[in-house]
């Protein structure tokens, strides 16, 4: 471990970080950088490990006391979080490519974008109509059933109906000079008569065994 923090220690070098720092503050707006950093390549026994883990942080702690750390073991990852984003851009430049616990890690910016509160994003536009895929399992509000109305009974259909006589014809509509005439001509239908052939149902035969082979 003393070999690793001497690698650590010897990138310490205050007018090299001064340095770095003013043309990093030249570049962009101090306002512009994150607080925190994506620490990525790490070795696994910080995972596993308490006491590599507890190295692995002191690190940090040494530059920022109240940094905090999430750790994403599948993606041998961890997220640093600093108090300020003057910690966070010393840190990106003191560490970044450094061997720490044996493994060689970068550190990266993390940003979080905030959602936007105005309004000059394209917005859905809003639904005119709700098209329901089935109706509803239970009735609206304010449903009320509604009693079956009576049969319509046409007396005018049936005295009309009544007044047909078997074998004679009806004209139930006069002719036009664009419609012809609509003439109903009934079949006799004497009671007590019956088919003089009546089909019967013929059964399937039954196929013919084969002998035996």
């Amino acid at each position: 471990m003393s070999e690793r923090m001497d690698s650590v220690e010897s990138m310490d070098d205050v007018d090299h970080l001064c340095e770095e720092m003013d043309g990093l503050t030249e570049m962009t707006d101090l306002d512009d950088i994150p607080t925190a950093l994506i620490i990525t390549n790490i070795d696994s026994n910080i995972f596993e490990d308490a006491h590599t883990q507890e190295m692995f942080e002191h690190v940090f702690r040494d530059l920022d006391k109240d940094v905090s750390f999430i750790y994403l073991r599948n993606f041998r990852r961890a997220r640093v979080q600093f108090s300020s984003s003057d910690f966070a851009a010393i840190a990106r430049i003191r560490y970044d490519g450094v061997a720490i616990c044996g493994s060689t890690i970068r550190c990266f910016f993390l940003k979080v974008h905030q959602p936007s509160t105005d309004n000059t994003h394209l917005q859905p536009p809003q639904p005119q109509r709700m098209f329901l895929i089935s109706p509803p399992a239970s009735p609206p509000v304010g449903w009320e059933p509604i009693p079956e109305s009576e049969p319509v009974i046409n007396y005018d259909l049936l005295h009309a109906i009544a007044r047909l006589n078997p074998g004679e014809t009806h004209e139930v509509h006069p002719p036009s000079g664009e419609a012809p005439a609509i003439v109903v001509h009934l079949c006799e239908d004497p009671e007590g008569t019956q088919p003089e052939f009546k089909p019967q149902i013929i059964q399937t035969k039954r196929p013919p065994q084969m002998g035996p082979r």
